[in-house]
């Protein structure tokens, strides 16, 4: 009898039709996963699971009894009770490195936009208001040689780093829970504590990981330290901030613009304040998504699930401490 695996929202479809013809594989999309019973028919039996956005805690453990493996197509994984299923011997991971590149270049595509207000700029084309020579109310702002403030200096903060102080010789400041003194050497990048960095920026980019620490991380205190001329930019997860206060700095005129490719709530409500404001560049949270980077994200966690379910270690594993308790019972019965 085939492993039973669930996909849920997004696996490319390549990567979907060989585990299908190796594996007994359900794929589910935007249903609730509390009351959809197809899902939780299927969830009873399944052994690995295969996807995005699925919140996998407690609730959704009591009812997966022969579950090994979950395989996050994401780097984020503030959807997994990473607690829960290392307590229950299941193993997670998700797809680091990958997407590096790709979400540096999107938060460098929101911040140019932002910049140089290039979404507002095009609509004024589009809509036939360019009539002779701008005048100042449409100009922009610089990037190049201004500063450039990254909260969160991992693999992704890096590489905005090296594209902000190679290519546009930007000053460089981080603050991350720890120093980086490869990204110091590499990019003159200089370490600083958050206020600083929030005072000193021309631009701050905020690229950490959703977590109890980092949630709430950037609210009305932090965006009145900010510089007026200040444009903010988040690439990370939507409730790393408080976007009310996003919005209040913005209607007060604390910050100058921002640029956002994640929201508190996602889809983004249609009444929400940010979609009427010029000064706001909006993404639907896209940082990852191009043809090339999702195919390998969805292969990577492929070979993570494969691997799971076939009693190898994952090459992404988040909870190693489950496979130094399987291993010994592998290493037995192999």
């Amino acid at each position: 009898m085939k492993k039973r695996i669930i996909a849920f929202n997004r696996v490319e479809k390549p990567v979907l039709d060989e585990l299908s013809s190796n594996y007994d594989v359900k794929f589910f999309k935007d249903i609730n996963t509390k009351t959809d019973q197809e899902f939780l028919n299927f969830l009873e039996k399944t052994e690995g699971i295969i996807g995005l956005e699925l919140e996998v805690d407690k609730e959704l453990l009591e009812k997966a009894p022969n579950l090994k493996i979950v395989s996050n197509v994401s780097v984020g994984y503030n959807n997994l009770d990473l607690e829960e299923l290392t307590k229950r011997g299941i193993m997670a991971t998700n797809t680091p490195d990958v997407l590096t590149d790709t979400v540096a270049d999107t938060v460098f595509g929101l911040l140019l936009s932002t910049a140089r207000r290039i979404p507002e700029l095009d609509y004024f084309v589009k809509s036939r208001q360019w009539n002779g020579a701008l005048e100042v109310e449409h100009y922009g702002i610089d990037v190049h040689h201004k500063t450039l403030g990254i909260i969160g200096m991992g693999r992704i903060g890096q590489a905005i780093a090296q594209r902000g102080n190679l290519g546009f010789n930007m000053n460089i400041l981080y603050h991350s829970r720890s120093r980086k003194p490869e990204a110091e050497a590499k990019f003159n990048a200089t370490y600083c504590n958050l206020d600083e960095l929030l005072k000193q920026s021309d631009f701050v980019v905020l690229i950490t990981p959703l977590t109890e620490e980092t949630k709430g991380l950037i609210g009305r205190r932090e965006f009145q330290l900010m510089k007026k001329s200040a444009i903010f930019i988040n690439g990370s997860r939507g409730k790393t901030i408080i976007e009310k206060d996003l919005i209040e700095a913005l209607v007060n005129g604390e910050i100058a613009a921002a640029g956002l490719d994640v929201f508190e709530t996602e889809p983004v409500e249609h009444d929400n304040p940010l979609l009427n404001m010029r000064n706001v560049v909006t993404l639907p949270h896209i940082g990852s998504s191009t043809f090339e980077t999702e195919l390998k994200m969805s292969e990577l966690a492929a070979k993570n699930l494969i691997a799971g379910l076939n009693g190898q270690k994952p090459p992404s594993l988040l909870n190693p401490v489950v496979w130094e308790n399987i291993k010994p019972v592998v290493s037995k019965h192999n």
